[in-house]
This record gives structure tokens, C-alpha cells and sequence, in this order.
């Protein structure tokens, strides 16, 4: 659907973050609303503050008369202990790794509705879960997966591969392609773009940064532009590609 584009989307460092705030200003209220939602969301898991100690464990059924029911008491308290961190630990992985994604990529597709002057929908938020599922699923792990290993093999390629499958997110969600056709797609739109987006992201790390100096009142505002510049971005790239797709027609 073509609508009517008043944002200088063209890709380049000060066009995207020029057209985030742009976004941002236009939209701020909804996107704020999509950065508290993730924020709650996406990391419960960090929230949870579960402590216990032996001690605790005092007069229960197992705590007998022994000479040594104490060091008993403690060990059991402590394999307890762990056990129920392994547990706590699995339900954040599992949470991380099949549930988080599909809001996260919710997320961005309403930044690049904002981007395209549509209202964002936040339908989107639970869309995954019904129509492209998997697909999330997977291209977030291969995503991980790739830039883990590319950490590994001295660093700089991890960064690489980074920059260059940032558009994945918003591909799956947009286009509805499998996570290999969205991670080669992701890499052919950032060829050339590589080392604006790095520079992108350098200067995001600064401006969240700046927003917690501000008392942590502008660090929402803060990740809602870079959110918006990164999606302006893609559009804007999207766009350009899809202008070099269309054939030229020629007159009669």
C-alpha cells in the first residue's frame, strides 16, 4: 500500500536519525506506549529476585533428632537451591528463546509502520504468535547464533555480521520470508550500508547513555528515536531497492 511519505527517508547516518526524531515527534505517545509495553514484556525474567537460604528450611518433616541433622538440613537446602535456580533459569531461557522474539519483532514492524505515516497497530504485538511463529523463532536464533560465532572468531566479524542482519526483524514481519531468505535478504539491503549502521549504532550506545544521565526520565525517549531512526533506515533502503526493482516502462 503506498501512502503519502512527508519524511526524508533516504538512507544515510543524519537522514535516519533526522527522520527518527521525525517519527518520534509524530508518533510519540503510541511508540512510547510500544517501548513501556516491550520493556515489561520481554524481560520479566530480570525482575524476578528469588532468594532462599537453609535456614529456611528449619522444622521441616525432614529436619530429625541426628547428630548430623544440621549439615543434612544444609545440603538439602542448598541441592533445593539450586534446583530451583536451574528451574528459574530454564523458564527465563525458554521465555528469552520462544516468547520475547515475537513481541520484539512485533515492536519493530510498528516502528516501520510509523515510519510509512501508518499508525501503528498493536495487533502486531501478538501477530507472531498466529502467522509467521516459526519464522521469528528461528531467524532470532540464527541471528544469535551467527554473530556468536562471529564474536568468537576474533570479534570484528561478529560486529560485521551484526550490522549486516539488523533488517532481519523487520523483514520477517514486513515481507513474511523464512529466516534464511530473511537473513541473505537482511545482507544483500546492508551492502554498502555496513558502516552506517555501525556508526548508527556507536552513536545509539550514547544517546541511551545520555538519556540515564537525565535521571533516567529520557532514556524512553531516547530508545524510541534510535528505534525510529533504525526503522527510517530500512524503509528508506527498502524503498531505494524497490525502485531499482521496478522495470522501466518504456513509451510507445
Amino acid at each position: 500500500m503506498e501512502t503519502n511519505n512527508d519524511y526524508n527517508l533516504k538512507p544515510g547516518f543524519r537522514n535516519a536519525f533526522g527522520a527518527g526524531w521525525q517519527v518520534m515527534m509524530d508518533n510519540f505517545l503510541r511508540l512510547f506506549l510500544v517501548v513501556v509495553v516491550l520493556a515489561i514484556i520481554t524481560g520479566p525474567y530480570k525482575f524476578i529476585d528469588f532468594k532462599m537460604d537453609a535456614s529456611d528450611f528449619h522444622g521441616a518433616p525432614w529436619n530429625w533428632n541426628w547428630d548430623d541433622a544440621d549439615n543434612w538440613e544444609h545440603l538439602f537446602g542448598i541441592a533445593s537451591i539450586g534446583l530451583f535456580a536451574a528451574f528459574f533459569a530454564l523458564l527465563a531461557f525458554l521465555y528469552a528463546l520462544l516468547v520475547a522474539p515475537v513481541f520484539q519483532f512485533g515492536g519493530d514492524m510498528m516502528f516501520v509502520q510509523a515510519a510509512r505515516k501508518i499508525k501503528p497497530d498493536f495487533e502486531y504485538f501478538v501477530k507472531g504468535f498466529m502467522e509467521n511463529y516459526l519464522s521469528i523463532v528461528l531467524a532470532n536464533l540464527l541471528v544469535i547464533a551467527l554473530v556468536v560465532l562471529g564474536l568468537f572468531a576474533l570479534l570484528i566479524p561478529g560486529i560485521i555480521i551484526g550490522c549486516r542482519l539488523v533488517f532481519v526483524s523487520y523483514i520477517v514481519m514486513d515481507k513474511k520470508l523464512d529466516p534464511i531468505e530473511a537473513v541473505e535478504l537482511s545482507w544483500k539491503m546492508t551492502r554498502g550500508h555496513g558502516w552506517k549502521i555501525f556508526l548508527m549504532g556507536f552513536a545509539s550506545f550514547f544517546i541511551i547513555l545520555f538519556g540515564f544521565i537525565l535521571l533516567i526520565v529520557g532514556v524512553l525517549p531516547a530508545i524510541i528515536w534510535v528505534s525510529s531512526s533504525f526503522a527510517s533506515l530500512y524503509e528508506s533502503v527498502n524503498r531505494e531497492m524497490n525502485k531499482t526493482a521496478e522495470p522501466e516502462v518504456v513509451a510507445a
